[in-house]
């Protein structure tokens, strides 16, 4: 039966995280894989958890769309009782404590969390046994080897949300040239003082050919 499930688990993306002066940056190839099939080619793997807040998700679909969910639960809680958003850290450090709690019979999910709150902006990585990790840049999934390449790199003190997008869009086109697991296409967040914002196709275009 487990052999069975691992078989059938939708797995294998690039997410790219990237913290920028003004804000973070999130990207995402969407292709969802079972083995060697291609079970959908039109994945969102970057999630909204509030206004200030997003995700990225890489691993096993379900686990992670149900760690959304409870994310965007308590964030929406906090700002109703207390009026104000709930600080990127204390998400993450949410969606660490999910993942230890579980750690017997674990999600098999790895994440980003990235925002922008009264603090400026932050980005984490929470790995399937709780860990939590403040990045300046991170890249997850079966393509991150190769998309850590093209970060190491292009990465630099002081870029600017303009700037991170263009190399957050390269890394993970990169990572679908290399990568069986990675393609069908790329989404982009970003999340400033203005908020969580999905680049449109016609914007991506102005960047990259994708």
């Amino acid at each position: 039966m487990s052999d069975y499930i691992e078989q059938h688990t939708l797995h294998g993306t690039t997410t790219v995280g990237i913290t920028c002066t003004d804000g973070i940056v999130l990207c995402a190839d969407m292709r969802a894989s079972a083995g060697y099939f291609i079970a959908n080619n039109n994945t969102m793997k970057i999630q909204k958890i509030d206004n200030h807040a997003g995700m990225t998700m890489a691993g096993g679909v379900a686990d992670a769309q149900n760690i959304t969910d409870m994310l965007r639960y308590h964030s929406n809680i906090y700002r109703i009782e207390k009026q104000e958003y709930l600080p990127i850290k204390s998400i993450a450090r949410l969606a660490s404590l999910i993942f230890f709690q579980n750690r017997y019979y674990g999600f098999i999910a790895d994440i980003l969390v990235g925002g922008y709150d009264k603090h400026g902006p932050s980005l984490y990585n929470v790995d399937p046994f709780g860990s939590l990790d403040k990045k300046k840049y991170v890249t997850t999934g079966s393509g991150s080897p190769v998309a850590y390449g093209l970060l190491e790199s292009e990465y630099r003190d002081g870029l600017t949300v303009e700037e991170g997008k263009k190399i957050a869009l390269r890394a993970v086109k990169a990572a679908i040239t290399r990568n069986i697991g990675t393609g069908d296409g790329i989404n982009v967040a970003i999340i400033d003082k203005q908020g969580f914002q999905l680049l449109t196709k016609e914007q991506k275009k102005a960047i990259i050919t994708l």
